[in-house]
């Protein structure tokens, strides 16, 4: 008999874009859920990787990601911009060099979004890269719990009194 590797467990909503269902699975093995994200989708940020792959862009031309920022945010306070920037241009550049490294003879060993662009012929780069990258995961909450041995099983063991 064949194990089932995932069962369906229902849908959920994505804020953005508006009306997008995405389909959410457990995994008997691991015990754990899991999102199926279409690769349009970036994950761990709300909507899709073109606006992530934009901001990644405006820094690489920028002169600073402080000017970069003040450009992609000003509605906001300039150390809160650079943060928000800072958050999606970090794991973008990591999965470019990770990309770069794990498949030099495709890629020259330079990781800006520019070059990666070059290199695959297309302007929207983070969606025609090898998956799954998983962008910025989460650190896992089981990890850093410390496990207890299980009880003995059968009946009690008598105490002092009897």
């Amino acid at each position: 008999m064949r194990s089932r590797l995932r069962v369906g467990h229902g849908t959920y909503g994505r804020r953005t874009p508006v009306g997008m269902r995405i389909a959410r699975c457990y995994c008997p093995t691991a015990h754990q859920t899991f999102s199926l994200l279409p690769d349009c989708l970036a994950s761990h940020f709300p909507g899709a990787l073109d606006p992530i792959e934009h901001v990644v862009a405006t820094v690489e031309a920028a002169r600073s990601v402080e000017a970069a920022a003040d450009v992609l945010r000003p509605d906001i306070t300039l150390p809160s911009a650079v943060r928000w920037v800072r958050r999606r241009l970090r794991p973008i550049r990591l999965a470019l060099l990770t990309v770069v490294t794990l498949l030099p003879d495709r890629f020259t060993g330079d990781a800006r979004l520019a070059v990666v662009r070059a290199a695959l012929a297309t302007p929207c780069a983070l969606v025609a890269l090898p998956t799954p990258l998983g962008f910025h995961p989460r650190p896992s909450r089981r990890a850093a719990r410390v496990a207890e041995p299980p009880h003995g099983m059968g009946a009690d063991r008598a105490g002092p009194d009897g």
